[in-house]
Order: structure tokens, then sequence, then C-alpha cells
């Protein structure tokens, strides 16, 4: 039986260690949406990816989830916002433990999590992953101005460096 992780909010915790992980909806990418899963490989930065990015959202401290599913059980795989594919759980775990990065890539689970499946909840730093794209380091942002990037940090040191009006 895999294990995966879902990453939440710290303030969600106690709610989800007594309910479980309640079946999300986004049904755009060929699914029928549910639960945003990564398998916990040997590769710490690939199984916590997307940490950064959903802290971009200013929801506070994130927490993994830790829960186990069926070998057997059909689970959604694929790059973010690209088609994904149905396979089962211990395909989706084994196709991220080779050696090609899986970085941009997600698990859906079509179902709920019970409170019962779940193996633990554990805090995790706070800087691991990517923010924007996996490939944004070290690339020039599309749009420097004000309104793209307002509330960011770093933003007018950013915007004097390009030479972007402040306008």
């Amino acid at each position: 039986m895999p294990m995966f992780v879902h990453l939440a909010p710290e303030s969600r915790a106690s709610r989800i260690r007594r309910r479980g992980i309640g079946r999300l909806r986004r049904p755009d990418d060929g699914h029928s949406g549910g639960l945003f899963a990564m398998p916990i490989t040997s590769d710490f930065f690939v199984t916590h990816q997307w940490l950064r990015e959903l802290r971009r959202r200013g929801r506070g401290a994130i927490v993994g989830i830790d829960f186990r599913i069926a070998d057997d059980e059909p689970v959604w795989v694929g790059r973010y916002a690209h088609e994904h594919r149905q396979v089962t759980a211990a395909v989706a775990a084994a196709m991220f433990a080779e050696p090609e990065p899986r970085l941009g890539w997600e698990v859906v689970i079509p179902r709920r999590v019970a409170a019962s499946e779940i193996h633990r909840i554990r805090a995790l730093p706070q800087v691991v992953g990517w923010r924007y794209f996996p490939t944004a380091k070290g690339r020039r942002p599309f749009c420097t101005c004000k309104f793209c990037t307002r509330g960011e940090y770093g933003a007018a040191r950013l915007r004097e460096r390009l030479g972007t009006p402040d306008s």
C-alpha cells in the first residue's frame, strides 16, 4: 500500500484528523476532480514540491497529511494543467520513484480519505518547493507591473532592477 501526502493549511489539521480529507473539486483536467496528493518517495523535494506554491496563497503554515490507500485503487496522474491518465495507486507511486524528475506533476485521488486512513499529520519546513512553475528559477518574470506583483516580497526591488515603471 503506497503512502501519499496531502498538503493542507495548519489551521485545518485538527478538523482533518477528526473528519478525514474531503474531496476537492476541479473537473477541468480530464478527470472528475478529487483530492490532490503526492506519493512519498525518497526525494523529499519531489514529494513536497507544491508547498511553496501553496504558501504563496497566504493561508499560513502548511502541514503534511500522510495516508495510505490500496495498491489497486484508481487515481489520475499527470502534469498540472495537462491531460491526466488513470492508473492504479501502485503504478502512480512507481512513476514518481523513477530517476526522471516529476516536477509539476500531481496525483488526483477521486474520493475522500477517511480519518481512519490517515497515518500522521506532521509539520514541514516551509521553504521546500518551487514558486510559479518548476523551472521558474533564474527566469525573468513575464510582467513586473505593480498590479501583477502586488503584495509579493521584493516586488519594488524587482521592478527597480528590471526597469519597470512604478505607474
